[in-house]
C-alpha cells in the first residue's frame, strides 16, 4: 500500500493547491484493483468525488471505437486494406492540396484511396494541424469552420447527422497523401460514421450491443437522464489570456442530456471509473471478458502495437510527442519515454482524463478528472509514474 498511499498523497496534494477540485483514480493489478475518489465536484461545492461520478471521457472515446472497428473486422464486414470507399462513397476519388496553406483549388489527386486502416492509425490525410496556422488560419482550416465540422474539440456539436457530415467532409480535399502522415482527430470522425454503415446500427448502439453491455458498461454512453447530471462534475480549463482556471460552461451538463446529432467515435462518451476499468481489462486479457471472447487477440495485438515508421511519430506534434500509435491509442516505443514502459499502451481525454495499460507488470492505471489543466500542469505525468511504481 506505500505505494498507493504516495500516490494520494500527491493527487491530494493538487487539489489542496487548488489545481483541480478532484479525481477519481483506478489502479489495478489482476484481479485486483484500487478506487480513489479525491476532492469534490466543483471549486464551489462540498458534494465529494464518488466512484460513480461519471465524467465526459473524451478522447478515450478513441480506444472503444477501434476495439468496435476490429470486431466488424473479424466479422468479414470491413477489411484492414480496403478502401473506405464501398460504405463512403463520399470519399472516392479523393483531392489532396498541393500545400498545406494554399488555396482549396490548388490540388494534385490521391495516389491511393483511404483504406481502413488509414483511419484507425490517423493516416489518413486529415487531422489537426500543427504547423503555424497564422491569421487568418489555413484555407482548409477555414473551410472546416465554415461547414461546421467541428474537428477538434467534442463541444460545441456537430449540428450534423453523420450522413450530413460526411457528405460535407468530402466537399474538402485531404491535407497530405494517404499513409503519408500521422494527423490526430479526424480519423475517429470519420471511422464512426464508417462503423455504423457497416454494422448497419447507429454508433450508439453498436457500441452498447457489442461493448457495453457484454462488459457491464451500464453508465458509458453519448447522452444521460436529465435526473443524473448532477453525477456529471464542473469542468475547468485555464484562461490563458488571464492565467486563471476557469469554469467552462460550453459543456455544462444540460448539453449531455440529449442524443447528439452526431454522436462522435473521437471524444462523446461519457463514462465512469468503474466501466472503463471493464474495457481496460478488456485489452490486458487479451480480449476476454469473464471467460468470453469478445474480441480476438490478434486484434488487440493489432491494436496495441506501434503502426508508424520514426519520421510519422517524429512528426506527430506535441500530442503524439514521439510516440508510436496502434489503432485508436498511443503505444510505448522506446526506453527513456517519460510516459511508461515499452508495451505499454494507452491514452488521455482533453477534458482532463487518461489512462494507460502496463502488460508488462499486469498494470492498469485510469485517472478521470475534468480540468484539462492535468493533462498539462505534470499531473497526468505524475500519476503515471506514481501508479507504476505502486
Amino acid at each position: 500500500m506505500v505505494g498507493l498511499d504516495r500516490l494520494h498523497e500527491a493527487m491530494a496534494a493538487r487539489v489542496a493547491k487548488g489545481e483541480l477540485p478532484g479525481i477519481v483514480m483506478v489502479v489495478a493489478r489482476g484481479d485486483d484493483h484500487h478506487v480513489d475518489p479525491i476532492g469534490v465536484m466543483a471549486f464551489d461545492s462540498s458534494d465529494p468525488m464518488q466512484r460513480d461520478t461519471i465524467f465526459r471521457i473524451a478522447s478515450l472515446t478513441k480506444p472503444i471505437l477501434a476495439a468496435a472497428t476490429m470486431m466488424l473486422v473479424e466479422e468479414g464486414r470491413l477489411f484492414l486494406d480496403e478502401p473506405v470507399d464501398r460504405l463512403l462513397p463520399e470519399l472516392a476519388d479523393r483531392r489532396v492540396l498541393k500545400r498545406i496553406d494554399g488555396p482549396l483549388e490548388d490540388t494534385v489527386a490521391a495516389k491511393r484511396p483511404i483504406t481502413v486502416e488509414d483511419l484507425l492509425t490517423f493516416r489518413l490525410g486529415h487531422g489537426l494541424i500543427f504547423e503555424p496556422s497564422f491569421d487568418p488560419p489555413f484555407p482548409i482550416v477555414n473551410a472546416a469552420m465554415q461547414l461546421q465540422l467541428v474537428m477538434g474539440p467534442p463541444d460545441p456539436r456537430t449540428p450534423h447527422d453523420p450522413d450530413e457530415w460526411i457528405k460535407r467532409f468530402g466537399s474538402l480535399p485531404l491535407m497530405y497523401q494517404p499513409g503519408e502522415r500521422w494527423q490526430y482527430n479526424t480519423g475517429s470522425l470519420v471511422l464512426g460514421v464508417l462503423v455504423a454503415r457497416a454494422s448497419g446500427q447507429t454508433l450508439e448502439d453498436f457500441f452498447r450491443t457489442r461493448i457495453f453491455e457484454p462488459l457491464g458498461m451500464t453508465e458509458t454512453g453519448f447522452f444521460m437522464p436529465a435526473e443524473e447530471t448532477g453525477r456529471l462534475p464542473s469542468y475547468y480549463m485555464t484562461n490563458f489570456e488571464t492565467g486563471k482556471l476557469e469554469l467552462q460552461t460550453l459543456s455544462a451538463p444540460s448539453e449531455w442530456t440529449k442524443p447528439p446529432a452526431f454522436p462522435s467515435g473521437a471524444a462523446g462518451l461519457l463514462s465512469t471509473a468503474d466501466d472503463f476499468l471493464a474495457f481496460a481489462r478488456l485489452l490486458l486479457n487479451k480480449g476476454v471478458h469473464k471467460e468470453a471472447r469478445l474480441l480476438s487477440e490478434k486484434s488487440v495485438e493489432l491494436m496495441t502495437t506501434n503502426h508508424l515508421t520514426l519520421e510519422q511519430m517524429a512528426g506527430g506534434g506535441p500530442v503524439l510527442a514521439g510516440r508510436g500509435w496502434g489503432f485508436g491509442m498511443a503505444v510505448i516505443t522506446a526506453a527513456d519515454d517519460p510516459s511508461g514502459e515499452p508495451g505499454s499502451y494507452g491514452w488521455a481525454g482533453g477534458y482532463g482524463t487518461g489512462w494507460f495499460n502496463d502488460p508488462n507488470r499486469n498494470l492498469i492505471a485510469i485517472a478521470l478528472t475534468q480540468t484539462s489543466d492535468f493533462l498539462f500542469n505534470g499531473g497526468l505525468d505524475e500519476f503515471g509514474k506514481l501508479a507504476s511504481q505502486s
